[in-house]
C-alpha cells in the first residue's frame, strides 16, 4: 500500500506515496475533482479525504481541496488526480472507492469495505 517516502527539499517532514489499495477514484470522481481544482486555480492541488467523528453512525467523511500533501500524509495518484489521506484516516478508508454521481441525490459517494454500519444517507458509518 505504501511504496516510498518522499522528503521535501527544504528538509521539512516527509509524506509517503501509496497506491490504489488505499483509496481509488472512479473516472467520474477523478473528472469532477479535476474540474473543481481547475475552478479554484489549483491545477497541481490535491483532494484530502479524512475520517472525523460525527454523523448518525459515529464517523463521517470530510473532503477538501488543498495545495499539496502535509507531513506524514499518504499520497495516492488515481484517476488522474492526487489524493492525500492522513495516517489515522487511512486505517478507516483502506480499500475504499470514491465515486461521483450526477443526479438529484448524487454527489461524491464512498464505497468502504471497512464500514460495519452505514446510515441511510450514506454519509456516516461505523467501523
Amino acid at each position: 500500500m505504501i511504496t516510498s517516502v518522499i522528503t521535501k527539499p527544504t528538509g521539512a517532514p516527509a509524506f509517503r506515496v501509496g497506491d490504489e489499495r488505499l483509496i481509488r477514484l472512479t473516472p467520474a470522481a477523478g473528472k469532477k475533482v479535476e474540474s473543481l481544482l481547475s475552478k479554484q486555480g489549483r491545477s497541481q492541488g490535491v483532494l484530502r479525504v479524512a475520517v472525523v467523528g460525527g454523523g448518525c453512525s459515529g464517523l463521517q467523511y470530510k473532503m477538501d481541496l488543498q495545495e499539496g500533501p502535509a507531513a506524514r500524509d499518504v499520497l495516492v495518484e488515481t484517476a488522474g488526480v492526487k489524493v492525500v489521506v492522513d495516517p489515522k484516516s487511512a486505517l478507516y478508508v483502506t480499500g475504499s472507492e470514491l465515486d461521483f454521481i450526477e443526479a438529484l441525490d448524487g454527489g461524491f459517494k464512498v464505497k468502504n469495505p471497512n464500514a460495519a454500519i452505514s446510515c441511510s444517507c450514506g454519509e456516516s458509518f461505523s467501523a
